[in-house]
């Protein structure tokens, strides 16, 4: 066997790279090994918009808030810039209003302000379009760039903490003290699995057992559009979507008007993210489709629909398509999965499309079951 360590992390994604912060400032030795040479999943195929506005309420949205002081903490030394701050949601139909009303009414609402059209147009005329009747402004969401966060963050674990990192290496067997890995087997105490949306090479028995599927979604970056988003921007189809604002009683007069008039974009799964990056240019999306195994493509009609959605939450024409990509991530009845498969291995997934928002406070999670519930489940 090699080296020894205290915790092998397989999977090197938003989850995994968690795990072995919340591990190495325990002072763990750790090592992480991933089957890619760099970063390729879900994990960089997103927004990088770290959402604590509008998450589920509780535990959720409480992560949320933790993984978004993490971000903060860690950002200048880590060489990862903060491209946005804030959440700007413009709304066009008096029930989104309504629901942004009751939202307001809530705990998860401190610290955000619903402004008049008049307020949103003299604030940021650009982001708020003709048909706007509310904005929700929050302070409390960021936005990195996901393309550059995750590989700068797995480099600042290697050299702020000696994590050690395993590329382009596959994981057949994860049984402490032994890692069997195809470059020889690897000792380690504990281990933490976090496979994204690779549902059957280890430990696919709990994975099955868990009800998780595969979710495809689809999403553009555009031309620099001209000016400057205030945040990210969200608007009414959203509000169906995130549960801090879907699971209100409100909701409900709103989902019966989304259907009757964006049926083909609730069906597909689309809802509005539009965040900016350092040159200007948008990065926008998203859709939804399950599948044992997604098909590979992107569907103009897809993107026609979020196109669409941009145009009628800000008024303004989309600018032209630059890239387009789809990304895979595993979905599941509830937030997350931590599994425990052996006493001193925990199998971790979010299951809800938000490991960069709720990561790192997940990922402290996990390393504190590891190793204060090591018992038989």
């Amino acid at each position: 066997m090699s080296q020894g360590y205290d915790v092998a992390v397989v999977g090197a994604g938003i989850v995994g790279l968690a795990c072995a912060l919340a591990a190495a400032r325990r002072g763990l030795s750790v090592v992480v090994i991933d089957r890619d040479a760099q970063a390729n999943g879900a994990s960089i195929r997103n927004f990088g918009f770290v959402t604590v506005t509008g998450q589920p309420r509780g535990a959720v949205w409480r992560r949320a808030h933790r993984s978004r002081a993490v971000w903060d903490e860690i950002a200048d030394e880590a060489n990862i810039e903060i491209l946005q701050r804030g959440l700007w949601l413009p709304v066009r139909r008096p029930e989104a209003q309504a629901v942004l009303e009751a939202f307001m009414a809530t705990e998860m609402a401190d610290g955000c302000r619903l402004m008049t059209p008049d307020e949103a147009r003299a604030r940021a005329p650009e982001a708020t379009g003709p048909d706007t009747v509310a904005v929700l402004w929050s302070p409390h969401d960021l936005r990195v760039d996901s393309r550059t966060a995750v590989p700068r963050l797995a480099a600042w674990l290697a050299a702020r903490f000696g994590v050690h990192f395993m590329r382009q290496t596959a994981v057949h067997a994860v049984e402490p003290p032994r890692i069997v890995t195809a470059r020889g087997v690897i000792a380690a105490e504990r281990a933490v699995v976090c496979p994204g949306d690779d549902l059957v090479s280890l430990f696919p028995e709990r994975l099955s057992d868990a009800g998780l599927v595969r979710c495809k979604l689809q999403m553009m970056r555009l031309a620099p559009p001209g000016f400057d988003l205030p945040a990210p921007v969200m608007s009414d189809l959203g509000l169906a979507r995130y549960g801090g604002y879907a699971d209100l009683p409100e909701t409900a007069a709103l989902r019966a008007r989304l259907e009757a008039e964006q049926g083909q974009a609730l069906a597909n799964g689309v809802h509005l993210i539009a965040v900016q990056d350092a040159d200007g240019a948008l990065v926008v999306g998203d859709s939804h489709h399950d599948a044992a195994t997604p098909d590979p493509f992107a569907h103009e009609a897809v993107d026609r629909l979020i196109l669409d959605e941009w145009r009628a939450a800000t008024g303004r024409p989309a600018p032209p398509v630059l890239q387009r990509w789809t990304g895979v991530y595993a979905r599941g009845p509830h937030a997350d999965l931590i599994a425990r498969p052996h006493p001193r291995v925990r199998l971790a997934l979010i299951t809800a499309g938000n490991g960069a928002s709720t990561g790192f406070a997940f990922g402290e999670e996990v390393i504190s079951d590891l190793f204060e519930e090591t018992s038989e489940p």
